[in-house]
């Protein structure tokens, strides 16, 4: 074998480097020697490995199609232990004299599955809740399993919100309501006395204090949230003239979600321990500090400060916490309080894929093109054959202003009837051609024309993927969020398409053409040429957090199906929970139709088509039976 094919030979290795995944997975995927994801898991302290493309047949064995959002209970099991152990282990390192608590905001993935399993596998650490909401409370008081636990309750409060909070006191949860809001102590104070339970209060902050990234505005002075130094000066007083100031106990703060920069995590740590220092000069006998939200995800695994990364790893951020805690309280004597982080995209995000197939491709290639023209080619048309024939390195970019300027007006011509449909589809290859031939010679130069930047893009091929970005990967849309996406088998070929990703939606903004890098962002997604007759499967990972909970129904796609799976330390895989998506029925009622209604109406109509003539009563019982059967169908492409 020739040395030039040994190096050109493609590998897994490559495949990995090229898709990132060692960067990104967090040691949680891999690929295998066969060419396809694994899915590597902690069981019982050793790690096991199981093949995504063994999860996809069986989950088709048992009759569900794609799209499916495989849940992975292993991982989430992981992140939990991995978070607590890490502070468990800096808290023994720095010989900090309180403890660690977490609390999982049930807003980050409100699924009841997510949440049974966060309270299950947190249990072993006292792994609390967050709900922003009273049904937010009511599904953490359903949860809970631990009253050991913190149960914090953030957001507005009306009167049915605090007694519900309250009760929960009575029966034993530590359950914290934090002021956020001036107006939220009187009633607080209204109904504890009227209930005769004593209330477990926190203040939440509005820091000066911001973070990078997306979430910015969630510190500093215009934050929504949070209680400026008078209001908490105002609070303390009130406390005080009611002799309840020994119910404030907590302090909160909340910079933001997925800060990239630990400096900006420390800053703020610093700042809050300020302002926990005077309160607790005040006379509050303050345990707890609640550091909300934060911990970052690396989406691209560029391990930097960009918007989608993050420059620290899991035990830098816990350290950091500890030390810039205990150099601040112990200058002045004060006790080390109870920390609490409310991280919850770094808890779940790992724990779920989006599983699609492919279901087919729009490719800008060109079909082989005469040596010659026609002799009653129109003279534009010629011109624009001519251009190929003259365009060397040094004119690129002439030639390729020539080529736009001759087929813009050759659709000018067609568009007056001066031209026909052929002559125009002529002209278009043509131009494509150009514009393959120019993408070939900018490989051969070192500084590209300003001009000519992003062709390779535009030339890229469309997969359309079976799936909704609006209804699975809302954040790719709605705040540009960029997730992990990449085929999850025949990773030891080598791709040879770049292209974009559509979903099944008719809407310009279903798809996705912004895909991970660890230098940058890519505009497209190397790809594999799709077989005849066989499945393309792709993998859009990191999608536990906030996905499921902010999908909408658009062109009525609705949830897709959910199978959660369980690693066994045999290597093998339990499907131990199966959710069928949304039927179409389902989707519709949700938008106010009534099923049985529509029908009834359809039935109606049919025999009417009988009456007339247009059909028979057997064609009636078949298009009936045909419609009532789609109303119980997947709203995604069944093959």
């Amino acid at each position: 074998m020739k040395n030039e094919d040994i190096l050109n030979r493609w590998s897994v290795e490559k495949s990995a480097e090229l898709y990132g995944i060692k960067d990104w997975g967090n040691g949680y995927f891999h690929i295998s020697d066969t060419g396809e994801v694994t899915i590597s898991a902690p069981v019982n302290g050793k790690t096991v490995s199981v093949n995504l493309m063994d999860v996809i047949k069986g989950i088709e064995d048992r009759g569900m199609t794609m799209p499916v959002l495989l849940r992975i209970e292993n991982l989430l099991d992981s992140q939990i232990t991995r978070l607590n152990e890490s502070f468990r282990s800096n808290i023994k390192k720095f010989a900090y004299q309180g403890s660690y608590k977490g609390v999982f905001p049930i807003k980050v993935n409100q699924q009841q599955q997510v949440i049974e399993e966060v309270t299950r596998f947190g249990e072993r650490y006292n792994h609390g809740l967050e709900a922003g909401s009273k049904a937010e409370l009511i599904s953490a008081l359903g949860m809970i399993k631990n009253t050991e636990t913190l149960l914090i309750c953030n957001g507005y409060k009306d009167e049915e919100f605090i007694d519900l909070g309250l009760n929960a006191i009575k029966m034993g949860y530590q359950c914290f309501f934090v002021i956020e809001m001036p107006g939220e102590l009187d009633l607080i104070i209204k109904r504890s006395k009227a209930l005769d339970v004593k209330p477990l209060l926190g203040v939440r902050l509005k820091l000066s204090s911001q973070a990078g990234g997306h979430w910015t505005e969630s510190g500093g002075d215009r934050s929504i949230f949070g209680l400026n130094t008078t209001q908490i000066i105002e609070v303390i007083d009130e406390l005080k003239k009611q002799e309840m100031l020994d119910c404030l106990k907590l302090v909160h703060y909340h910079l933001g979600s997925q800060i990239p920069n630990i400096r900006d995590i420390r800053r703020a740590i610093t700042e809050a321990c300020r302002y926990y220092t005077d309160i607790y000069r005040e006379g509050a006998p303050l345990e707890h500090l609640d550091l909300g939200g934060g911990l970052a995800v690396d989406y691209d695994g560029s391990q930097t400060n960009y918007v989608h990364s993050r420059n620290y790893t899991l035990d830098e951020y816990t350290a950091d916490i500890i030390e810039v805690v205990m150099a601040t309280l112990d200058e002045h004597k004060i006790p080390h309080p109870v920390l609490t982080t409310e991280s919850g995209r770094s808890v779940v995000a790992y724990y779920s894929i989006l599983l699609f197939n492919i279901l087919d491709t729009t490719r800008f290639d060109t079909h082989a093109l005469p040596e010659t023209l026609p002799e009653d080619s129109h003279e534009l048309i010629q011109n624009l054959f001519d251009v190929r024939n003259v365009m060397k390195i040094r004119n690129i970019q002439e030639s390729c202003n020539d080529a736009v300027y001759y087929r813009d007006e050759i659709r000018q011509l067609f568009r007056h009837g001066q031209i026909n449909l052929r002559d125009l589809s002529l002209a278009e290859s043509i131009f494509l051609k150009i514009l393959k031939d120019v993408s070939l010679l900018m490989k051969k130069i070192k500084r590209i024309p300003p001009d000519l930047e992003g062709l390779d893009n535009a030339l890229s091929d469309i997969y359309y993927g079976n799936f909704s970005v609006f209804q699975s990967l809302p954040d790719a849309w709605a705040i540009d969020q960029i997730f992990p996406i990449m085929p999850i088998h025949r990773l030891n070929e080598k791709p040879s398409r770049e292209c974009i990703l559509a979903d099944i939606t008719c809407d310009c903004d279903g798809k996705i053409d912004r895909f991970t890098d660890i230098h940058d962002e890519k505009k497209t997604l190397s790809v594999h040429e799709l077989l005849q007759n066989e499945e393309y499967f792709m993998g859009a990972f990191l999608v536990g957090a906030y996905q499921e909970t902010l999908g909408d129904l658009h062109n009525l796609l609705g949830d897709t199906n959910v199978v959660s799976i369980r690693i066994k330390e045999e290597g093998e895989f339990d499907i131990v929970r199966e959710l069928e998506g949304d039927s179409i029925a389902d989707v519709l009622s949700y938008v106010e139709y009534d099923p049985r209604q529509l029908q009834e109406l359809f039935r109606q109509k049919a025999e009417e088509a009988v009456r007339t003539g247009k059909i028979t009563a057997k064609d009636r019982r078949r298009i009936v039976d045909s419609y009532e059967e789609s109303l119980r169908g997947y709203t995604y492409f069944e093959r």
